[in-house]
């Protein structure tokens, strides 16, 4: 028996081997996670902003960086993506993933790697899915900017937790030395450094503010296209406007 012909027992029964789980996945009738504590997540997260995706996805190619156990990867593979590869570095995520999308039958492809390894990948993809993963990272710009010059060949999807005020203020190119007030405004960027732990979770490592998150994004080189939801953009990729400055464990032009 395949595992697309597990009856509904069989499936809870793998459903709990494989547990627990942070994506609340429906798996031929069964959830995976029914109780989770932010709901039918990320489902319920998805359909404030799934109608920037295109619906069809056909002949495109996507990259889902933080799969955990892969919600967004067999959502564009639904919608017809040619090529999905979902990367993670937490084996017990990756296996739930490639359970899921067998149970769904789906053929996405499912491997352990950072962020900080996209470089190894030697392609771009059409799509980039960055979500829920920049707070749990050390080193959170230079990750998007290892994306911006290794993987991302048009769009990213992006999201961030994201604490403190909504408000972003209109920033000067160039301050001097002795102006310091933009510096304790509530609209200035400002990414939060936990030391120990957040939500009972010591991987979450950053909290930035709303301006943090759109500033390092362009930064990074990528123009914010829409913002459908609080924590949510797309951006496409564009020029970075400071050439030089980080340090790639791998250059493009080293290949």
């Amino acid at each position: 028996m395949t595992r697309g012909a597990l009856s509904r027992e069989e499936i809870r029964q793998r459903i709990d081997a494989l547990g627990p789980w942070f994506h609340n996945l429906d798996l031929k009738g069964v959830p995976t996670a029914p109780s989770h504590f932010l709901g039918d997540y990320p489902n319920v997260k998805w359909q404030r902003f799934s109608g920037i995706i295109p619906d069809r996805l056909e002949g495109k190619t996507v990259l889902d960086i933080g799969c955990n156990a892969g919600f967004y990867a067999m959502e564009m593979k639904r919608r017809g993506a040619e090529r999905v590869l979902g990367l993670d570095t937490d084996e017990e995520y990756l296996a739930q993933a490639r359970f899921a999308a067998e149970v769904n039958g789906l053929r996405i492809e499912f491997r352990k790697m950072s962020a900080y390894d996209v470089g190894q990948l030697r392609e771009r993809f059409d799509l980039v899915i960055f979500m829920g993963v920049l707070y749990h990272l050390r080193h959170p710009l230079l990750a998007l900017d290892l994306i911006h010059e290794h993987v991302a060949g048009d769009l990213l999807l992006f999201q961030s937790m994201q604490r403190g005020d909504s408000r972003v203020d209109a920033i000067e190119k160039n301050y001097d030395f002795w102006t310091t007030e933009q510096f304790d405004s509530s609209g200035y960027p400002k990414l939060h450094f936990v030391e120990h732990k957040y939500a009972d979770d010591p991987t979450n490592w950053w909290v930035p503010n709303r301006a943090c998150v759109e500033a390092m994004l362009r930064s990074a080189g990528f123009a914010i296209a829409a913002h459908p939801e609080d924590e949510v953009y797309l951006c496409r990729r564009t020029t970075r406007p400071q050439a030089d400055g980080p340090v790639y464990p791998s250059r493009e032009t080293d290949r």
